[in-house]
């Protein structure tokens, strides 16, 4: 059996992933009022005309759903993300649980670990089911997202294994905007937590992308706790601990729901689909990683929405296929949609979730679908495939709530930067701050502030260089969030409140 991995070059930077939610919670941890990096929601946070657009309250189409056909992916799709620093361990435990799933054969491991032998580098054999170019073999660096999947009895994941370079973040944005759970791997090897966890490490900036991306669940994996400097001990494995959790706290993680802390050995594979015997690891009764994530409870699935995919890739094959995550509707084979922003039509040919062929599709997918009616050089990444009776909004000019997190200077009219919105990446200017927000009361000041700093709330109006795809953020969380970029850092992430035109 072929270890089904397409490494597909990545540019995704998108950040829109469906929230894992309970019903009684609110939709978005962002709303929710705890003390979080975010202010809470006074009345819906619009402008002071206190008005919705008429025709984005209509975007909830009246249509019943399709009926699903036979060859449709019967269990339900979560797709996981495994984000952290360079080097902690992240295509290796993926590469393990390829393993134990049975999703690479004995056959192929024993080749990884032969030629990985031969270059000395044997303990990386386990991520080369993952990094499967050549330069992220000779280097042990992740570059683009890879890609592969695995079932348990109730659940089909998706693994998508994320570079912890930072000059690989875009595409890092691009696989947590496809995520519905995120894995952080920290390494509890002396020395290395530290330089993942310190300020220029990648540790706190993957964390917050993944939380700004609507992740709802954080799974944070102690790893190397097989190390000889570590040797399964309970004290280092809580020093990791206290030191992650008040930065994750800051982010909006809650403790008791949103956060899962397990030791794990990636290169033993302990902890991972079994729980770790009491002689090696006495202090930790908790379950194996694997049986955790099959049991988290269902997502909130929009099956009766339209259809609306981001897309994340596309390439040429006798025709145009695009790839994505369905955030929302069904799709099936034949029926007609339009790719926006620059409204082409076009018929659906084929679809493949996961690598398998069906004929329908829904939300939660990891889809390939191939269309008729579109050159594969008109469409770019973050370009969006919807519902012909129901597109998704266009603008290029919108007001939002941006939360500054890092930035030396001050941030005035005029101001530049790159804004990821689900997978698009696109050059935006300030033109206007209309007024500060108070983090604790929500309150807006009267008057227009001249500047915003570090750690200050402001609601501004964007332009874009072009049009793209983009809705509010109350309406359709996974179309309205996003994150802004400069000079390789993440200096804020916002929400959308209304598009102006």
């Amino acid at each position: 059996m072929c270890t089904r991995v397409s490494c597909l070059t990545k540019k995704a930077r998108a950040i829109s992933i469906r929230p894992r939610t309970k019903k009684s919670e609110p939709l978005d941890s962002w709303d929710a009022e705890e003390d979080s990096i975010l202010t809470p929601e006074d009345e819906e946070m619009e402008l002071d005309d206190g008005e919705v657009d008429g025709d984005s309250v209509a975007k909830v189409s009246k249509k019943k759903p399709p009926k699903v056909e036979e060859s449709k992916s019967k269990k339900e799709h979560v797709n996981v993300v495994f984000i952290g620093h360079v080097d902690a361990g992240k295509s290796t435990i993926g590469g393990q649980i390829m393993s134990l799933t049975g999703m690479v054969d004995k056959r192929t491991l024993e080749k990884y670990e032969r030629e990985a032998r031969e270059k000395s580098r044997e303990s990386w054999y386990l991520s080369w089911a993952l990094d499967t170019n050549q330069e992220e073999r000779d280097k042990g660096k992740t570059v683009e997202v890879g890609r592969a999947y695995f079932e348990t009895e109730k659940k089909h994941f998706t693994i998508l294994d994320a570079p912890g370079h930072k000059s690989f973040v875009p595409n890092m944005i691009g696989g947590a905007a496809q995520a519905d759970l995120a894995v952080l791997v920290i390494s509890a090897r002396k020395g290395e937590f530290e330089t993942g966890f310190d300020r220029g490490g990648q540790t706190r900036e993957h964390a917050m992308l993944a939380k700004t991306a609507g992740v709802k669940h954080l799974v944070v994996l102690v790893n190397k706790m097989d190390d000889p400097t570590v040797n399964w001990d309970v004290e280092r494995y809580n020093e990791c601990k206290d030191k992650i959790l008040p930065y994750l706290k800051k982010l909006g993680f809650n403790p008791t729901k949103d956060l899962t802390f397990m030791p794990c050995s990636g290169i033993t594979g302990m902890g991972i689909k079994e729980q770790i015997s009491e002689s090696v690891c006495p202090w930790y009764r908790g379950p194996a990683f694997i049986p955790f994530i099959d049991e988290l409870p269902s997502l909130n699935r929009n099956t009766g929405g339209p259809f609306i995919m981001p897309i994340v890739d596309k390439y040429k094959d006798m025709g145009t296929v695009l790839m994505g995550k369905v955030e929302s509707g069904m799709a099936k084979k034949g029926i007609n949609l339009l790719v926006m922003p620059n409204r082409t039509q076009v018929s659906v040919d084929q679809l493949w979730s996961d690598d398998e062929e069906v004929t329908a599709v829904g939300p939660g997918e990891n889809v390939k679908i191939k269309v008729k009616g579109i050159e594969e050089e008109d469409v770019s990444p973050g370009f969006v495939l919807c519902d012909a009776s129901n597109p998704i909004k266009t603008g290029k000019v919108f007001d939002a709530q941006v939360v500054i997190l890092e930035h030396k200077s001050i941030i005035c009219a005029g101001y530049s930067a790159v804004m990821h919105i689900h997978c698009a990446a696109e050059e935006i200017t300030v033109k206007a701050l209309i007024c500060l927000v108070d983090k604790k009361t929500g309150e807006k000041s009267k008057t227009r502030p001249r500047f915003v700093k570090q750690d200050q709330v402001a609601i501004m109006r964007i332009e874009c260089s072009g049009l793209i795809c983009l809705e509010q953020f109350k309406l359709f969380p996974q179309m309205g969030r996003f994150t802004l970029r400069d000079e390789n850092k993440t200096i804020a992430i916002g929400k959308v409140l209304k598009v102006i035109e």
